[in-house]
C-alpha cells in the first residue's frame, strides 16, 4: 500500500477543454483511502497562489498519511509540491518528501523549459544530478492539474486513450489514459455524473501487472476526483473524496 495513497490520488485524473480553466487560489480536496469499511488514511490536495523567480504561479500540496491500526501494518507520510506556470500549465518545481515504512526520500526538482534540463536535488544524500526532459513534461503533481485544463472530454469516445510525458525522480516516463465511459455515482454530496478513465502504469514499479486503476471525475467543469479504485492482488483499496471546498466552478448533483 505504501505508495497507492499517493499515486492513485495525484498521478491519475482528467478535465475539460484547454480554453476553460478547471482549478484556482483555493481549491482542497480531502480523500479517504479505505478498504471496505476499514480506514487506512487520509490525503489532501490544495492549490494557492504564490510567486517563484518572480513567475505567478500555483503552489500545489499534496499530502497523505496513514492512520490509526495502519501505521502499526506500514506507516505512510508522504509530502509533494508543485509549483506551476498559470499560463503555461508546465512545472518550475517539484518536491517530494517521504517516509514510507522507513524508506524515505528528499528530492526538489527545478525544471528550465529554455534548455529542458531538471536539476535534481537529492537532500538525503546531498547530491545533485542534471537530466534531461521531453519537452512540456509534467512532473508527478502538476500532471494532475494539466490535465483537467487541457484535455478536451467532449469529443472523447470510450475506447480512446491519451499519452503525455511525465518526469518522475529522474526518469522520464509516458502516461496513458484510456477512457471507459460516462456513469452516475452515488457520492457522499449525493448523485454525480461521472467520466470514468483507467490509467496504465509502469508494473514492476508501483503496481504488479494485475493490478489496474479506475478513476471517477465529475462531467463538469470542475472535474474533481470522487472515486479512485485500485484492484490489488489481496483486494480493492479506494480513495473516496469526503470534504472539498474552493471550487472554481459550481458542483452539479442529480435531484432525486
Amino acid at each position: 500500500m505504501k505508495r497507492l495513497i499517493i499515486v492513485c490520488l495525484l498521478g491519475v485524473v482528467t478535465s475539460v477543454a484547454a480554453q476553460q480553466k478547471s482549478y484556482g487560489d483555493g481549491e482542497w480536496f480531502k480523500f479517504r483511502v479505505h478498504y471496505g469499511f476499514v480506514t487506512a488514511g487520509y490525503a489532501t490536495l490544495e492549490v494557492n497562489n504564490a510567486k517563484l523567480n518572480g513567475k505567478e504561479v500555483y503552489h500545489i500540496k499534496g499530502e497523505g498519511k496513514t492512520i490509526g491500526v495502519s501505521r502499526w501494518f506500514f506507516n505512510v507520510e508522504d509530502y509533494y509540491q508543485s509549483y506551476v506556470d498559470k499560463q503555461k500549465d508546465i512545472p518550475y518545481r517539484f518536491i517530494r518528501k517521504i517516509d514510507e515504512g522507513g524508506h524515505t526520500k528528499d528530492i526538489q526538482i527545478d525544471f528550465n523549459h529554455n534548455t529542458n534540463k531538471a536539476t535534481i536535488l537529492n537532500k538525503k544524500h546531498n547530491e545533485t544530478e542534471i537530466v534531461s526532459f521531453p519537452k512540456d513534461a509534467q512532473d508527478m503533481v502538476s500532471s494532475f492539474y494539466y490535465l483537467r485544463n487541457n484535455l478536451d472530454v467532449k469529443n472523447l469516445e470510450v475506447g480512446d486513450t491519451m499519452d503525455m510525458d511525465m518526469f518522475f525522480d529522474k526518469e522520464n516516463y509516458k502516461f496513458r489514459l484510456k477512457f471507459l465511459g460516462r456513469e452516475t455515482l452515488n457520492t457522499n454530496f449525493g448523485k454525480v455524473r461521472c467520466l470514468i478513465f483507467r490509467p496504465y502504469v509502469q508494473a514492476g514499479r508501483v503496481f504488479k501487472e494485475k493490478e489496474s486503476l479506475t478513476v471517477w471525475v465529475s462531467d463538469d467543469e470542475n472535474k474533481m476526483p470522487l472515486l479512485i479504485k485500485a484492484d490489488l492482488a489481496v483486494g480493492s483499496l479506494k480513495a473516496t473524496l469526503t470534504q472539498f471546498k474552493g471550487l472554481k466552478h459550481s458542483f452539479k448533483i442529480i435531484a432525486d
